[in-house]
């Protein structure tokens, strides 16, 4: 074989390595950039997810307070008929309490 010969399945040989190289690193890249655009993915997903169990939290608080303020507004109201009921027995005759001790003496 001549020397140019050689140097030419030399220098062919380098630049098939080089390709071959080359072609392993994009396909690591590729690699690379496929776990990347998942992990965006996931975290997108999880953002979104929190998110929404943050609002649906704002929500739940809100109906708490809601429901907190509607129960002492009838507590109140129950006060007031309690009130109003034993102001009516009071008054009436028909539920005076009969005290038989005293009608005894």
């Amino acid at each position: 074989m001549t020397r140019e010969k050689k140097v030419e399945t030399r220098s062919a040989t380098l630049y098939s390595s080089e390709d071959s190289e080359y072609s392993k690193m994009n396909s690591d890249m590729d690699v690379i950039d496929h776990d990347n655009q998942i992990e965006l993915e996931e975290k997108t997903r999880l953002i979104n997810q929190v998110l929404e169990l943050q609002h649906t939290l704002e929500d739940l608080s809100a109906r708490v307070d809601a429901v907190k303020e509607e129960n002492l507004k009838l507590k109140s109201e129950n006060q007031v008929l309690g009130q109003y009921i034993e102001n009516l027995m009071s008054a009436s005759s028909v539920f005076q309490t009969t005290d038989t001790k005293s009608k005894r003496k």
